[in-house]
């Protein structure tokens, strides 16, 4: 690969065979290397891509005012991530994590404190991120020898979490967040339950929602097909489940105007069957 552009001795811009622009990090990989030199594979430690020109020229201006060393904390805290999790995050989220990671850092040592609101959300629903995120105060204490407080792993994970999905916005996975907090309260108010968070059927119920409200924010279709029998088995074996299932469509529908097929609803009421159980009855 060719330097297309040095942005530090550590880190360089370039291109792979269909022109897509790459950045290349490794220690020393630039010093004593100008523009059109050949990169030397044996120093590569990281490659990722950027997506978009607008990106890459983000990067750039982000690594010209932001010292590296934010960059190497997200890129532990993604690497973390990815062998945890066992899936490869979006790109995108070099350039969003390390950018927030100097701010927080920031804000700090200024004293600003900015409590994440859906710190507790985050914590439920998105278990394993959130332990991402508290490794990674870990990693930015080790790096910077700033300890930063619990609200800032929500803040982290959610970049985690944003960054499973392609394309996918901040705004959007905040959205989905609420929409699952949303019909889990539905769920539990109207059924008087208190759910085993720990439990199987729970994390099966949790997954579930997670991707139902991701399908609903994305504006993607909605389970379509209609099995009128099954509806009807269902229907009749668990009134209660059902009842509580069309609470939650109608949320839906009036929230979003997404009208919740009957299939969707035969998996909502079966999960809502799973995950309940008379001991577990609010008094």
């Amino acid at each position: 690969m060719i330097i297309k552009k040095v942005l530090n001795n550590n880190v360089v811009l370039t291109e792979d065979e269909l022109h897509h622009e790459l950045v290349v990090m490794g220690k020393g990989i630039a010093f004593g290397k100008k523009n059109g030199d050949e990169i030397e594979a044996e120093k590569i430690d990281k490659t990722f891509s950027l997506t978009s020109v607008e990106v890459s020229r983000k990067f750039e201006r982000l690594l010209a005012e932001v010292p590296e060393v934010y960059l190497h904390i997200a890129e532990r805290i993604v690497s973390y991530a990815e062998e945890t999790l066992g899936e490869t995050l979006n790109d995108y989220v070099y350039v969003a994590l390390t950018d927030h990671l100097y701010f927080a850092v920031t804000r700090h040592q200024e004293q600003v404190v900015l409590k994440n609101t859906l710190l507790w959300e985050l914590k439920k629903y998105y278990r394993k991120e959130f332990e991402i995120g508290l490794k990674a105060l870990d990693f930015i204490a080790e790096m910077t020898g700033v300890r930063l407080d619990t609200s800032e792993a929500a803040s982290i994970s959610l970049h985690i979490v944003n960054a499973q999905k392609e394309h996918a916005r901040m705004t959007d996975t905040v959205e989905a967040i609420e929409i699952v907090d949303t019909l889990l309260t539905i769920a539990k108010y109207d059924l008087k339950m208190a759910f085993d968070e720990t439990s199987i059927n729970y994390d099966r119920f949790l997954t579930h929602l997670r991707f139902f409200a991701y399908r609903i924010v994305h504006g993607e279709t909605l389970l379509e097909e209609e099995d009128d029998f099954l509806f009807e088995q269902v229907k009749r074996k668990y009134p209660v489940e059902y009842e509580t299932s069309t609470k939650m469509s109608a949320y839906i529908m009036h929230r979003f105007g997404r009208a919740v097929s009957k299939d969707e609803r035969v998996y909502l009421t079966v999960h809502l069957h799973r995950v309940a159980s008379r001991e577990n009855r609010l008094t």
